[in-house]
């Protein structure tokens, strides 16, 4: 009996999600990342915004990938429906992607930018980044949520501005380590190649580690009870109760916050 063939490449590229805040730079992170690893990762990249495509219209013009193998998903509604609530337009949009230009290795997702418990759903990414600057307010790290104390990466972007809103990094990085009980956080400014480096190395360890069968998605879920208004003013109030904790591995082990 013949032995059986080891595919030399995965079914599927791994899927990363970024999300985070309004404004705390999640489009230019994902820039950064394609600028720095396009030359040796194949990558595409799926958008999301509510009304527009204006995120994946920027990454275009920017010409850090082809422009086809950038996506955008427009949600019509609160962000973390179409990455977490229904996600089947963002897996079409990755699928599609993967069809015309694998095999890929990665693709990253990028939220909308929504609030602290916005994270993505297992079935659409296998890991996930949180991103939070710190123009935002040096407290905000240690305010918790789903998504800065269970994504598998935490970044605090923007450091650079720091002397300019007053905020501590030094602190504001030790708090964010405290919350994730040790979990990977990331000083980020783009100007600063140290962080920079910290931040491609650990994009690439997490890709081999899930081509390797080394990483298993999990859920950083349970959002918190929340609310949105709509245009006409009227408040949906929205839980995810059904959803339960889980125990998280980080693939990297303990990292010291780098700046």
């Amino acid at each position: 009996m013949a032995e059986p063939v080891t595919p030399t490449t995965p079914a599927r590229a791994f899927r990363l999600g970024v999300a985070g805040p309004v404004g705390t730079g999640k489009t230019s992170l994902i820039a950064l990342l394609c600028r720095e690893l396009a030359d040796e990762i194949e990558m595409g990249v799926v958008t999301n915004d509510i009304y527009t495509d204006e995120d994946a219209q920027i990454l275009r013009a920017a010409g850090v990938l082809e422009i086809d193998r950038i996506r955008a998903v427009e949600t019509g509604a609160c962000p973390h429906t179409a990455i977490r609530d229904d996600v089947t337009p963002n897996l079409i949009a990755v699928e599609d992607l993967e069809h015309d230009h694998g095999p890929l290795d990665l693709v990253l997702v990028e939220s909308g930018g929504d609030n602290l418990t916005a994270t993505f759903s297992p079935a659409l990414v296998d890991a996930q980044i949180f991103v939070l600057d710190v123009a935002g307010g040096g407290d905000v790290a240690r305010k918790g949520g789903p998504g800065i104390a269970r994504a598998d990466l935490l970044v605090v972007n923007k450091t650079d501005l720091a002397p300019y809103v007053e905020v501590d990094v030094e602190r504001m990085l030790r708090d964010a380590s405290a919350a994730r009980d040790g979990g990977p956080v990331i000083g980020l400014s783009r100007h600063d190649a140290t962080s920079v480096g910290a931040l491609t190395d650990w994009v690439r360890h997490m890709t081999a580690a899930v081509r390797e069968g080394r990483h298993t998605p999990v859920d950083p879920g349970p959002m918190a009870p929340h609310s949105h208004a709509d245009e006409d003013g009227h408040v949906t109030v929205h839980s995810h109760e059904h959803e339960h904790d889980h125990g998280h591995a980080h693939p990297l082990g303990d990292e010291q916050p780098v700046r």
